[in-house]
């Protein structure tokens, strides 16, 4: 189950199993929560997050625009190395900055 927590002004997303089509319609409904309180910082914390497979990288690309649209951004932090390396193969990891660590991810919104 993917959740929300608020730091400061930076929401975080984090979840403890795949980011596939079981998953994402959860995620983007996050996301649009996310989006609805304004301009969105979003981290997707994906420490816990075993797998990403076609429809979760859709659904990263389409959070990634909806936050644009809102002149925000989506940040990814801490992947494991499957998670990194279907990102970075997929090329989708050009699209986001991607941080180690969570807090890495969140002060980067106050720079």
């Amino acid at each position: 189950m993917f959740e929300i927590t608020r730091h400061g002004a930076v929401d975080v997303i984090s979840g403890r199993e795949p980011l596939n089509g079981e998953a994402t319609d959860t995620v983007a409904a996050l996301i649009d929560e996310c989006c609805e309180r304004g301009q969105p910082h979003v981290v997707l914390d994906l420490q816990h997050v075993p797998l990403i497979d076609s429809a979760g990288l859709e659904t990263l690309l389409d959070s990634r625009d909806q936050c644009l649209a809102r002149t925000g951004s989506i940040h990814l932090a801490a992947p494991n190395r499957l998670c990194r390396d279907i990102l970075h193969v997929t090329g989708v990891d050009s699209r986001f900055l991607v941080f180690d660590d969570v807090l890495s991810a969140v002060g980067s919104f106050a720079l």
